[in-house]
């Protein structure tokens, strides 16, 4: 589990996603819970939740859990993300749940299921993090650089 504290740092850290509403709700390295409100003015034609709003879901969680899965020192950044729809929203709380599938010296690649209160799939995005070191080079990068 996780401390409020430390839910609230990582809010202020990512200010793109406290402006569409979403909210951390557990954070660690194996496991990152994210959600977001069903909202008017995050949907398309037909009250339905907007994929990009979904997706937006999915990166965040997913860029935290590749954050806390980070060596001292190291920053990250999307590299890779693509996500699948699988059925629409028109209401209510969706839950990302995103975990690392793997954690490399270069890159990590992380899973985030998108579910409806029901417990639904409603999508499923995967995304690969560069691991950026030193100048904002992956370690890969830094090593071709010598």
């Amino acid at each position: 589990m996780s401390d409020a504290p430390a839910l609230e740092d990582l809010s202020r850290a990512v200010p793109f996603a406290g402006a569409l509403g979403i909210a951390l709700e557990e954070a660690a390295p194996a496991r990152v819970g994210a959600a977001l409100a069903w909202a008017p003015e995050l949907c398309t034609v037909g009250g339905v939740l907007h994929g990009g709003a979904l997706m937006a879901l999915s990166d965040t969680a997913g860029a935290v859990c590749a954050f806390l899965n980070l060596p001292p020192g190291a920053s990250t950044s999307t590299v890779e993300s693509k996500t699948n729809f699988f059925r629409a929203v028109r209401s209510g709380t969706v839950r990302a749940e995103a975990h690392p599938v793997h954690v490399g010296r270069s890159f990590i690649a992380v899973r985030t299921d998108l579910r409806d209160e029901s417990g639904a799939l409603v999508g499923q995005t995967t995304q690969t993090q560069a691991v950026l070191t030193g100048a904002g080079r992956t370690d890969a990068g830094a090593a071709r650089a010598r």
